[in-house]
């Protein structure tokens, strides 16, 4: 077991005055004062959530290392294929619409993809041989309790706007009174069931009478959903969710038992206080 030197500088912090310095050394390996404030903003956090997460964060990459697990080049690029698949789109236009979206370029994507299946054949390593398949009895008492979370709207009702032109839609979002020819309209009925869950989850995170965000159409050109009407919530029932259920138990007890583990980690370290933000 490694000897896991931390510094954790909690009640000066938000007052620092210089927020790149060190703060946290997990081993060797460095949480700065920035990282901290970082995910603070961007989990919408305290402080000591915040350091936490980037503890445990540092935790598994010292786990990664020591294990040897590694994830090639081509098994980002399958996992990559296989999202834009399920979103009609090439990895071309998979890349522009992660772009559009949040910003993130494509190697900043396949980084993030690279340290997600990181995560997961971590956790599976850890992990596997404790956790058992749920009974029924486990699924349907889940589902009794959580029914509400697997309720969905029954349907969407949108106006499809399609454009070659990027510019021509964001034109169309910023003032809807502007027209253009090259803007073609389709309003559509969309039952939730037969639309990809990306696409539903979009639709779900978009207010009514409003536009979606711009993405790529799959004909080398780009398309926004104005969210027209909502049909009300719809208990699906529980045989259409039971691998959703049987999945969220799995990662509920994946879950206890990865924070145990990294727990009994965390209490072997030697904590130390290297500086001070000035």
């Amino acid at each position: 077991m490694h000897k896991i030197f931390l510094t954790l500088v909690l009640a000066t912090l938000l007052n620092a005055q210089v927020y790149d310095g060190v703060a946290i050394v997990v081993k060797d390996k460095a949480i700065t004062l920035m990282d901290i404030r970082k995910e603070m903003e961007n989990s919408k956090v305290n402080l000591e959530k915040a350091s936490d997460a980037l503890i445990r964060q540092k935790l598994e990459e010292i786990e990664i290392d020591d294990r040897k697990i590694s994830v090639d080049a081509s098994e980002v690029y399958d996992d990559i294929k296989k999202t834009a698949a399920r979103n009609n789109l090439n990895i071309s236009e998979f890349y522009e619409a992660v772009r559009n979206s949040n910003g993130m370029s494509s190697t900043e994507l396949k980084e993030k993809v690279k340290q997600k299946l990181l995560s997961q054949k971590l956790y599976s390593a850890i992990s596997y041989s404790a956790i058992s398949e749920p009974s029924e009895d486990d699924v349907r008492e889940y589902y009794e309790l959580h029914k509400d979370d697997y309720k969905h709207p029954s349907e969407f009702t949108v106006i499809i706007y399609q454009a070659k032109e990027q510019s021509r839609l964001q034109e169309k979002i910023d003032n809807p009174m502007f027209y253009s020819p090259d803007i073609h309209t389709e309003e559509q009925t969309l039952p939730y069931e037969r639309i990809s869950p990306e696409l539903a989850s979009l639709l779900e995170r978009t207010a009514l009478n409003n536009f979606t965000t711009i993405v790529p159409d799959g004909q080398k050109g780009y398309m926004s959903f104005y969210l027209k009407e909502i049909k009300s919530a719809k208990d699906s029932g529980l045989e259409s969710v039971r691998n959703q259920i049987i999945n969220s138990i799995m990662g509920d007890k994946r879950e206890i038992v990865l924070s145990s583990y990294f727990a009994r980690l965390r209490q072997s370290a030697d904590i130390k206080t290297l500086r001070t933000p000035q």
